[in-house]
């Protein structure tokens, strides 16, 4: 199994398993699945691939990314 964070530039249609979001997100399964219940800004659903699993598109989820540091302040701005 290859632990290694995946690259920042999205390959079309690459999906990505739960160890790859965590890598990617910096966040863990139980604050993924938080965020994917969320209204007001749902995390990207995951794609069945399997009869029990589950994969991400990685450009909707470097796009959430994306969105999240726009919205928030950086440094001192508040």
């Amino acid at each position: 199994m290859n632990t290694n964070p995946p690259t920042t530039t999205p390959s079309p249609g690459r999906l990505l398993r739960l160890p790859g979001i965590e890598a990617l997100t910096g966040l863990k399964k139980s604050t993924i699945y938080g965020h994917m219940a969320n209204k007001n800004d749902p995390f990207p659903a995951p794609v069945r691939i399997g009869a029990r699993a589950v994969a991400w598109r990685e450009s909707a989820v470097l796009e959430w990314i994306a969105a999240r540091v726009e919205v928030r302040p950086q440094g001192g701005d508040k």
